[in-house]
């Protein structure tokens, strides 16, 4: 069975989202962890309106998703994207974020907003 290729645009605009340092590092995070803007706030040391630009820019392409958890929006990976796969095939190449949830932890500061 033949893989369902992605036109280059499409590729293109993917790579170029994911060429930016803080969403490709949001991504890999969110690769296992779902998040709120307020822990990427913590754990970029950056504003929280920064932070929902990339996002924002994230979700309009379908690679992230938001849930809405009370007043809170979590987001995590869209696995059923269309491009997941490539994303998927990015992400296996980078190193585990974990760490940098894991000192969110004992600062205290994991999933501040709940």
């Amino acid at each position: 069975m033949q893989k369902s290729l992605m036109d280059l645009t499409n590729a293109s605009m993917i790579l170029k989202l994911l060429g930016d340092k803080t969403r490709l590092t949001m991504v890999k995070i969110l690769e296992s962890h779902d998040c709120c803007v307020c822990e990427f706030v913590e754990i970029f040391k950056t504003s929280q309106p920064a932070i929902s630009q990339h996002l924002r820019k994230l979700k309009d392409l379908g690679i992230v998703k938001e849930a809405r958890r009370g007043q809170w929006i979590i987001y995590s990976l869209n696995k059923e994207s269309e491009y997941y796969p490539m994303v998927k095939e990015i992400l296996q190449h980078l190193p585990n974020q974990d760490f940098k949830l894991q000192a969110l932890e004992e600062q205290g500061l994991r999933i501040s907003c709940e």
